[in-house]
């Protein structure tokens, strides 16, 4: 179950009902995630293999992370690593993970906390459970999410956000049957805590069985919905959706998500993340942890980081800071 809840859902903020004239933006397409593993070997599902970017356009890269509850000793991160051109966002739904970077940004985030790195010109940064976690085992569930950043902000100076989950602004639809968690972008004239260079939106929603979310979205940005867990339908055709797949919606108004009636034991309602923002419409040029406009930036990039421009590891971190692992060309 999600770490932010409420117990009294009848208290927040409502969403409006949409228009009699907006319009219901339709499903271009459904696609289910592969699974793979990320840094030291946690299991992840990648959200966006299998779509064109041009539907995914200003976000590059999603990856869930878990749910797994992990036994003693298994808790994974990854080691230090660099990343320039874009941001990354990582939201903890269920769990703890730990993060520093060679720019003096880091904490430690936790159920329903966010950290939302801009690494523009170029920085390092290591994510791992903390060593309390790793001891004990436990559940661990989150997203990392990869915004990209227009040519003109790709140097950007790197910028660290640390989002208490009680930072969100929560709402809910009519009926109750929704609890919504903006956390970047607004929703329905209530924002989120997230700055975002790239104009965007990221909401995580709870569907109860049976109900429906009708979501008014930005006419000028695109719309993508992950499930994170559950069964249930999307667009106003209902197409059938579960954990693991991508729903893609075309241009419209509204976005339509509605929660199946019957769902497992194990996770009593459809949960869902919502994604949309400007499209850049820019090239792009992707080597491992960079993302550019050309191939001659990404070599460039590598060029940087292997001359150590990205920065220093703390010192207090050295002694785990394996370099070993990094890229030393593009893929």
């Amino acid at each position: 179950m999600p770490a932010v809840t409420v117990s009294d859902i009848t208290t927040l903020a409502r969403i409006p009902e949409p228009a009699p004239s907006a319009a219901e933006r339709g499903v271009r397409s459904v696609t289910e995630a592969p699974t793979g593993f990320e840094g030291e070997g946690f299991p992840v599902r990648r959200a966006f293999a299998g779509v064109s970017h041009t539907d995914l356009d200003p976000f590059i890269h999603l990856d869930q992370m878990g749910e797994v509850e992990y036994a003693p000793g298994e808790p994974k991160g990854t080691a230090w690593h660099p990343h320039r051109g874009f941001e990354t966002v990582t939201y903890i739904i269920d769990g703890t993970f730990e993060h520093a970077d060679s720019h003096g940004g880091g904490g430690t985030i936790t159920d329903g906390d966010t950290q939302w790195m801009t690494a523009g010109g170029g920085i390092l940064h290591i994510e791992r459970p903390p060593e309390a976690l790793v001891a004990s085992g436990g559940l661990f569930h989150g997203l990392q999410l990869w915004v990209n950043l227009p040519r003109a902000l790709k140097l950007a100076p790197p910028r660290y956000q640390d989002l208490r989950a009680a930072e969100s602004a929560l709402l809910s639809t009519p009926d109750g049957g929704v609890l919504l968690r903006v956390i970047a972008g607004e929703v329905a004239g209530h924002a989120g805590p997230g700055a975002t260079h790239t104009p965007m939106a990221m909401v995580h929603a709870t569907i109860s069985p049976g109900a429906q979310l009708r979501l008014p979205w930005r006419r000028d940005f695109n719309a993508l919905v992950y499930v994170l867990s559950g069964a249930g339908s999307v667009g106003a055709e209902r197409r059938p959706v579960r954990t693991g797949q991508l729903a893609v919606f075309g241009p419209g108004d509204v976005v339509t998500v509605a929660g199946a009636e019957h769902q497992d034991a194990r996770h009593p309602a459809l949960d869902v993340v919502v994604l949309g923002g400007a499209p850049i419409r820019e090239p792009i040029a992707w080597g491992g942890p960079f993302v550019m406009n050309t191939r001659a930036e990404v070599l460039a990039a590598f060029e940087d980081f292997q001359a150590g421009r990205f920065g220093q590891i703390p010192a207090e971190r050295v002694p785990h800071g394996d370099l070993g692992e990094l890229p030393t060309q593009p893929a």
